[in-house]
């Protein structure tokens, strides 16, 4: 079962990228990442509360949920939406693909359980070189903002590394619909101040019909949906494993890109995907091989 919900969640975070595309077309980043979490909120809600999901309890839960709703949601999807204005989505892609590597590092510190090991090391750099074969040709940085816009991506991908293994290690036994409501409304109030103050009102947009099917689709199917798998799957294999989803993601992404928009296939997509695809399998499998051998 975790090996589907780790499939459907690289299909689901690999479409996103051409939907915030579509968005950015007709909306501001942070006016339009703000749409998609209101909108998230408002149909987490009502579930819920149907579900009679308890609050968060005491200030540690609380505490955890305005850290990380800060880490994921107001910085990570901040810098992404808003770098995509400088730099290129492939460039994005590579940088935002750091997430494995700052988990690794982070896993160790706060996860005593999942040890660094050669192997993770060799898997997550094999991965991020197969994500930089593939975007090689738009890995240029050719301003000032670009270069601004890289170091963005950079932190925010530190940001949800860091909220992912937090959580991991100090939310058990909250819900995952719970953790993603919260979280959510806790890093939204950022987001709203910044997309005010800089973007103005929402209602000056051209809010088209591309636009407000991109931000239906990233709310229902790659927020709320994902998220709360996510943070499902999260709970049941080791942070490392769940990370990885970063560095499939970029390549699912490229011949979305190429089904939809028509865009051009780099030569080189194979040969990084079959780097990509390596460095999961070398996780992904050789762990599931280590267990089943302990087993017997």
């Amino acid at each position: 079962m975790t090996v589907i919900i780790w499939v459907i969640l690289c299909l689901i975070w690999g479409t996103t990228w051409v939907f915030i595309k579509f968005g950015l077309d007709d909306l501001p980043p942070i006016t339009f990442a703000v749409a998609r979490f209101i909108l998230s909120a408002a149909i987490l809600l009502p579930v819920i509360l149907i579900r009679k999901l308890p609050m968060p309890k005491g200030s540690s839960q609380w505490r955890l949920l305005i850290l990380t709703g800060l880490l994921q949601f107001s910085i990570n999807y901040s810098t992404v939406f808003w770098s995509e204005q400088y730099i290129s989505s492939g460039l994005a892609a590579v940088l935002q693909a750091t997430i494995t590597v700052f988990g690794l590092v982070l896993a160790w510190i706060f996860l005593p359980a999942e040890r660094i090991t050669k192997l993770k090391v060799i898997a997550v750099l094999l991965g991020i070189v197969g994500v930089a074969v593939i975007f090689a040709d738009q890995l240029r940085v050719e301003s000032v903002m670009a270069f601004a816009g890289s170091v963005a991506i950079v932190i925010g991908a530190f940001a949800a590394a860091q909220a992912s293994i937090l959580i991991k290690a100090k939310a058990t036994g909250m819900d995952p619909a719970s953790i993603v409501l919260w979280q959510m409304l806790c890093g939204l109030p950022v987001l709203i101040i910044y997309s005010l103050a800089v973007e103005g009102s929402p209602f000056a947009h051209n809010w088209s019909w591309q636009a407000i099917g991109s931000v239906a689709y990233l709310a229902i199917v790659g927020t709320v949906a994902a998220f709360w798998l996510y943070y499902w799957l999260l709970a049941r294999i080791e942070s490392t494993k769940a990370m990885m989803i970063s560095l499939v993601t970029p390549l699912i992404a490229v011949i979305i890109g190429n089904l939809t928009l028509g865009e051009t296939l780099p030569p080189q997509t194979l040969f990084g995907g079959i780097l990509i695809l390596a460095s999961v399998g070398l996780i992904v499998f050789r762990k599931r091989t280590s267990s089943q051998n302990r087993e017997r």
